[in-house]
């Protein structure tokens, strides 16, 4: 997902946000450890959106206190 797109969500729809990726994260590597994952790429794309979207949430949430 574009950094441009996810600046734009609020901070509730950036935390379900979190929330879904997470429990993609979850299934990948569930998937990944019985050996049912055919595109093993989509893990660390997966934390990487992961990571933007935390990134995100701890600007706006410094931005909020200033």
């Amino acid at each position: 997902m574009k950094v441009k797109e996810l600046r734009q969500l609020s901070d509730g729809e950036l935390l379900e946000k979190e929330k879904g990726l997470g429990e993609e994260l979850f299934n990948l590597r569930f998937q990944h450890a019985t050996g049912q994952l055919e595109n093993v790429m989509r893990i660390p794309q997966v934390k990487r959106d992961m990571a933007r979207v935390k990134t995100i949430l701890k600007e706006k949430a410094l931005n909020k206190g200033k």
